[in-house]
């Protein structure tokens, strides 16, 4: 109406162009007319300004030339809070411009120059006015409804809230157990809605189950107790295992579970196992018989939580029917718990407790009392130093309910001298390789900054030296990863006696250094470069024999040659790559017009590129189990396999890089943890509950802005639990930014996603960073493993490591565990988790599910 009313008395022809270039309006005019002006100017005419003016560009007025001289064309884009809504396409016919054997059909509308300018102002101020009313509208209607959604949400958090407070008080039921129980159905049925609930117990006479109580969610049915209604044997009955089963409607079923659903006519159920003595011995269940249900992650942590509550009600009856505990065995269990105890009571001001290790710990009276002065102070936890024997101590304190039933403190004393004396050796050697004694990556990216900031403020050239060991490979395979280090070790303490260099070179990991010239000694360069080709003329003595073994070399000079840190090592590993390319032993300055990459990275890189926009069907997701010490399979870590139709089978080495470096890793990545989640939910719901699976996270993946966002959807459309998700970073990932690293990693937690640290102990080892980190998991690397029982050094990392993670609550996780003697060697120390050939290697899912599942 608003274009019609505005055609009709400005005399010029119009039609509005939405965002998707289709007409938002019908064009005013007739068919005859619209004939006519196409004739005139064409489809292009009218169409080509949703190109221009749809750009949010600087232009809100755009004029399209015509080879008609007296027809005018203006697009008009109507834009509100800097962006374009519509495009107003306005066509006008001069009658100024017209000659008189220009032919003109009836009915055509003419207007003048002057007006048609001030119709398009008339246009832009109506339509802004217009827009922006509707855009009002539209807004209001959305508050209203995110203020009604909010309603819904607080009047479901409410009602469960309620449901949840009622139940919580059958705690202090005095009524039996079997009523408790049944009044506890009956509100959780009511809540969810279910059709019915029972808890079943077997009978071990017999192996049959029986039904002890039940409640019916039904308008004509009352709930009732059925005592020793027997419904058939324990085999019969797929769930009873003593795993819980969370199934929806659309679960995967296997026979078993398939043929008792449509026995039972069972459309949806949870099953949870209860628990007497440690040995499981009934089954709750829930069932939805009347129409297919999906379980929220909220259902289904309500319903766990409604269980735990049973098997308490549980424990208390059985505690209430047992003998308490005479002191004799109180004081025979606190001799050897590997403690110091000491019990107090505080109201009375009165020692009632303290075993013998206590009396061991301060043998003297005033180093008692001194201890006892800190104690009383009210803290909960500290940490107490006896200088006389240079020993530590943690002493805790909790208030118990002492055998007589009055509140004690309780507190414990543990020696923790040798871990101290660890954590201090970590915190010396947190910026030096643990094997050459090197300065690590760490510090290196640190010195690098100085030296660069200090060079630009004075003046001058510094230069940055990337050294390769060529073919050190072969030293490692022929002779030994020992003699390796021995070799590492060698170069690291030649490259130290050079003069200018003394406290400027760093181990960058395995067997790569890199060595800082500070402009002060910039005038020694050439110099430093002949006494390093010096030191790799010469052989190695290594296990009775000369070796010999060479270097390659980039040169890279700042900042003429850049004045960021990554940027001056990327370019410095490019002349290194060329170095090795042409012929190794050489030294190779950097040089914009060295080829850095080669034909087969070239075909690689088109290869991946096809791959990954054919929704990554060349790739796999094998899984390797994660085991516990105890031999138990406690989930997967989920690692890419890519056989590409063209070249075969391709190293994860080889195209994880190319992946990251080229931006493909994100649609990788995100297929990985996408199948990932996929068969986590799989082996949760059938009887897996607390298997987990393990997805690494490259950096490039970690630093993109909307991957919380990502991992949240993931595991929202997959329905899983977010602590059985674990997301493996590395430690050089932890050292660059580690502002913005622990920010994205605290909004990850916040999911509830757990976080491990890969690679631990590579070269990046800080106890700083650690701390900072907000970690779940550590994953010590494979190289500490491989000696591991023989080596002392190993051995005594892993001990340190695996005492740092039980102080601060992390669990450890041990890779590349291959062989028995490393196994032994491991289960003798405080690691939760193991994973390697020794168990198994990484598997297609289906063969995992298979063995595991």
């Amino acid at each position: 109406m608003l274009q019609d009313a505005f055609c009709g008395a400005d005399h010029v022809y119009a039609v509005c162009m939405g965002q998707t270039k289709e007409a938002v309006t019908k064009a005013y005019g007739s068919e005859e007319d619209w004939k006519f002006i196409r004739e005139q100017l064409g489809t292009k005419g009218y169409e080509d300004f949703w190109h221009s003016l749809l750009g949010d560009g600087i232009e809100n007025v755009l004029e399209q030339t015509t080879d008609c001289p007296y027809a005018k064309v203006c697009g008009l884009a109507i834009r509100l809070s800097d962006k374009t809504k519509a495009v107003w396409i306005v066509i006008g016919f001069l009658r100024e411009k017209m000659q008189a054997d220009d032919e003109i059909p009836a009915g055509i509308m003419t207007t003048t120059e002057e007006h048609y300018y001030k119709s398009l102002e008339l246009l832009d101020t109506i339509s802004r006015q217009y827009f922006s009313a509707k855009l009002g509208e539209l807004m209001l209607m959305k508050e209203f409804r995110k203020s009604r959604d909010s309603e819904r949400i607080m009047e479901t958090e409410l009602k469960r809230s309620l449901t949840m407070t009622n139940i919580v008080r059958m705690l202090e039921s005095e009524e039996s157990f079997i009523v408790t129980v049944e009044e506890i159905l009956k509100e959780t049925c009511g809540y969810l809605s279910l059709t019915d609930a029972e808890l079943i117990r077997k009978n071990k006479e017999d192996d049959t189950l029986e039904i002890i109580c039940t409640y019916e969610n039904s308008k004509d049915t009352e709930s009732k107790r059925i005592k020793k209604e027997k419904i058939g044997a324990a085999e019969d009955c797929p769930y009873f295992t003593g795993k819980p089963y969370m199934i929806s409607s659309d679960t995967v079923l296997k026979a078993a579970f398939k043929q008792f659903f449509a026995k039972e006519a069972i459309q949806a159920a949870i099953y949870l196992p209860i628990e007497v003595n440690g040995h499981t011995e009934m089954y709750l269940s829930f069932c939805e018989r009347s129409e297919k249900r999906n379980w929220s992650m909220d259902e289904i942590k309500f319903v766990n939580d409604v269980k735990r509550i049973i098997q308490s009600v549980l424990t208390k009856r059985i505690a209430q029917n047992s003998l308490a505990s005479s002191y004799a065995s109180l004081d025979a269990i606190l001799e050897n718990v590997g403690c110091g105890i000491y019990v107090w009571d505080p109201k009375e001001n009165k020692i009632l407790y303290a075993n013998q290790s206590f009396h061991e710990f301060f043998p003297t009276e005033e180093k008692e009392e001194e201890l006892m002065r800190i104690l009383k102070g009210g803290c909960a936890y500290t940490e107490y130093y006896v200088p006389d024997s240079s020993r530590w101590f943690d002493v805790r304190s909790s208030k118990i309910q002492w055998v007589d039933g009055r509140t004690v403190v309780l507190y414990t004393i543990y020696e923790v001298t040798d871990k101290k004396l660890y954590q201090q050796k970590v915190e010396r050697q947190a910026n030096n390789d643990f094997l050459t004694g090197l300065y690590n990556r760490m510090r290196c990216e640190h010195d690098l900054q100085h030296f660069i900031k200090q060079t630009k403020e004075i003046g001058g050239q510094g230069a940055l030296l990337y050294i390769d060991l060529d073919d050190f490979k072969h030293i490692n395979d022929g002779l030994g990863h020992q003699y390796g280090d021995v070799l590492l070790q060698a170069v690291s303490h030649n490259l130290q006696r050079i003069p200018g260099i003394e406290s400027t070179c760093y181990r960058m990991g395995g067997d790569e250094f890199i060595i800082i010239v500070t402009h002060s000694q910039y005038n020694m360069l050439k110099n430093i470069l002949e006494e390093i080709r010096g030191i790799f003329m010469k052989p190695w003595f290594l296990k009775g024999r000369d070796y010999y073994c060479t270097m390659s070399m980039g040169v890279v000079c700042f900042p003429m040659d850049g004045d960021r840190v990554d940027e001056l090592i990327r370019k410095a590993d490019i002349a290194m790559y060329q170095a090795k390319k042409t012929g190794k032993n050489r030294i190779e300055y950097y040089d914009e017009t060295i080829e850095s990459t080669s034909i087969k990275r070239l075909d690689l890189e088109n290869k991946m590129r096809s791959a990954t926009l054919d929704a990554c069907k060349e790739f796999t997701v094998f899984f390797q189990p994660i085991v516990g010490v105890d031999g138990e399979c406690q989930g997967a870590e989920a690692l890419i396999r890519w056989k590409s139709e063209g070249m075969g089978l391709i190293s994860p080495t080889e195209f994880i890089p190319l992946a990251e470096y080229l931006g493909l890793i994100h649609p990788i990545g995100d297929f990985v943890l996408e199948e990932a989640c996929r068969h986590l939910k799989y082996w949760n719901d059938m009887g897996h509950p607390d298997y987990q699976v393990n997805v690494n996270l490259s950096v490039v993946q970690l630093l993109q802005n909307d991957i919380v966002d990502k991992i949240k959807k993931v595991v929202e459309e997959n329905r899983i639990i977010p602590h059985n998700l674990v997301l493996e970073v590395t430690e050089g990932l932890a050292v660059n930014d580690m502002t913005r690293m622990k920010q994205i990693l605290a909004e990850i937690k916040q999911l509830g996603v757990r976080v491990a640290l890969d690679d631990f102990g590579t070269g990046y080892s800080s106890l700083n960073h650690i701390r900072e980190m907000p970690l779940d998991i550590i994953k010590i690397d494979r190289c500490f493993i491989i000696d591991i029982g023989k080596d002392e050094f190993s051995e005594s990392f892993v001990k340190m490591v695996a005492e740092l993670a039980a102080t601060i609550g992390v669990i450890v996780c041990v890779e590349g565990v291959e062989t028995k003697e490393q196994y032994e060697a491991l289960s003798k120390m405080r690691i939760q988790q193991i994973q390697g050939f020794y168990y198994d290697r990484p598997m297609q899912a289906e063969l995992f599910e298979e063995k595991y599942v």
